[in-house]
């Protein structure tokens, strides 16, 4: 059994790892609600951007409109965008996404490259062996749209060159503060009526038909509303990410700190009981030495009688 010394050194290590923990908490926690609060600010513009995007691919001949919503007649070539953290303590946040990207490509039948956002995700995909094309790690703690553009750009590159046949977007989906839900969704080609009735269910809003008057084509709206989206979902999977990052490293610090607590108490116990253990044997020691010099001294006082 430890010492008592040994003892008190383990609970005061306890106990500061349990103050790091605390203030991991407290900053994860500021900052998810910051995650959340840019996560609802992109999302109008989503919706709007899929409204008149959803009217102009709409009209007859949407495979002839755009080369971004035509799909391929054969897939021999698949591009995921996985978007992971760039630092761990967050659980198993960036284990579970990586595993979920397993599950779903790891037996693909055409063959898959990846571009990695996130310095875990990079790391995981790299220990796997997979084909990494492109890794954009330290994004700023609150990217622009600008700060992730060129992820859409190289996706959509890839895709139009005839490197990738079909691109998928992987990243985790913020449902609430305990939940976050590994996700995968075509990004390329466009699949409009899909994502459309997602963001409509999302918003709680109905489609209403509408009118518009495009200028000055549909060719050139679409010429440059397709990219702009396709780079949109990408920073809006990012920041849903991002806040699915924050909330889940809060959880696992909270359950350290909760740990850490626990953890003090029952060292506590057992520091206790060795206290005791040592106080109860120094008191035997010193009674069985008194009564040891009793002794002696009775046996002195007889041969001196």
């Amino acid at each position: 059994m430890a010492s008592a010394r040994e003892m008190r050194l383990r609970i005061r290590s306890v106990k500061n790892i349990s103050q790091v923990t605390r203030a991991l908490q407290a900053v994860s926690a500021s900052k998810v609600r910051k995650a959340i609060a840019a996560l609802m600010g992109t999302r109008p513009y989503a919706t709007k951007a899929w409204q008149v995007l959803t009217h102009v691919a709409g009209q007859p001949g949407r495979a002839t409109l755009h080369p971004l919503l035509t799909p391929r007649e054969s897939v021999k070539k698949t591009l995921v965008v996985v978007i992971s953290g760039d630092r761990g303590l967050a659980g198993a946040y960036n284990t579970n996404l990586i595993r979920f990207v397993m599950r779903k490509f790891g037996n693909h039948p055409t063959p898959v490259s990846y571009i990695a956002v996130g310095r875990k995700g990079r790391d995981l995909l790299i220990r796997r062996h997979k084909n990494v094309i492109a890794d954009f790690s330290n994004l700023p703690a609150a990217p622009s749209f600008a700060d992730v553009s060129a992820i859409g750009r190289l996706a959509v590159d890839e895709y139009l060159s005839g490197s990738a046949d079909e691109v998928y977007l992987v990243y985790t989906d913020f449902v609430n503060m305990v939940r976050q839900d590994p996700t995968a969704k075509k990004l390329l080609p466009l699949e409009v009526e899909a994502e459309h009735d997602r963001v409509e269910n999302f918003e709680n809003t109905r489609h209403v038909p509408s009118a518009y008057q495009y200028e000055p084509a549909e060719r050139e709206i679409l010429d440059e509303i397709v990219p702009r989206f396709t780079a949109l979902q990408v920073y809006q999977a990012i920041l849903e990410s991002l806040a699915s990052e924050h909330a889940a490293r809060m959880v696992a610090m909270r359950n350290a700190t909760d740990n850490a607590i626990e953890l003090v108490s029952a060292l506590q116990l057992q520091y206790n009981k060795v206290r005791q253990q040592t106080i109860t044997s120094d008191m035997l020691d010193i009674a069985g030495g008194a009564e040891a010099l009793a002794q002696a001294n009775n046996h002195a006082g007889g041969e001196n009688g």
